[in-house]
Formats: C-alpha cells, structure tokens, sequence
C-alpha cells in the first residue's frame, strides 16, 4: 500500500519501490481497499530487498517493525527511516467478518496515506 500511495501521490519527488524481508504474494484485501481509495495496485509485485538496486537509494522507509529490526544492509549514503504501522493481516486475523477484516486495512491504509502526503517531514 505504501509504494502505492508514493506513486499516486509523490511520484514527481520520488521513485518508489516496495520489498519486504520475504515474499508474501499479492494480498486481495489490500489490492481492493486501495482500488476503494483510487490507487491500482494489482500490477505491483511482492519483492525482497535482494531484488532492488540497493546501491542507487537516498531513502529507505521501514513501515513495520519486523522490517525495522530486519533490514538489510544499505550504503552509507542512504538515510534509513522508520514509520511503523500496524499489520493489516494480523489486525484482521481477530475478525471472522470480513467486512470488520476489510476496515483493518482501510484503517492502515489511511495512517500510510497520511505519512506519504507529508513524507519529506520525515526526510
């Protein structure tokens, strides 16, 4: 959601990449509660770090804490920032509703979209 949210809002200041520690596939819940909000992100890969070019970033931005704890080694020019969020996967595990499962995910949605409209706060 994230790397979503940055194209759709910052794509003129940055580039943006999503990679995570892991492969997790792409998440049908997250897919749909961004197509609610207006962002497509059902073409967007899931990815590991090892995929990106890591020498050309400026930025890194953790969103969760696993990735925070986790991240891999970066060149020293890149500055290396981290905003977390809740899990909307695990947020959701304590609902059988799925539209009560759904609001996990608008809800980080939200806090992410909020975080990229003011991202160079954080830079």
């Amino acid at each position: 959601m994230a790397e979503g949210w940055g194209r759709a809002l910052q794509a003129e200041n940055f580039n943006f990449y999503s990679a995570g520690i892991e492969k997790h596939g792409k998440n049908p819940s997250a897919i749909k509660v961004m197509s609610e909000a207006g962002v497509d992100i059902s073409s967007q890969e899931s990815q590991t770090v090892d995929e990106l070019p890591v020498d050309s970033f400026d930025y890194v931005i953790t969103v969760c804490g696993h990735a925070d704890d986790n991240c891999p080694y970066f060149p020293a020019k890149t500055k290396i920032i981290h905003h977390g969020f809740e899990d909307p996967p695990k947020l959701a595990l304590a609902f059988t509703n799925k539209e009560k499962q759904l609001d996990c995910y608008r809800k980080v949605r939200d806090q992410i979209k909020s975080f990229i409209e003011k991202i160079t706060d954080y830079l």
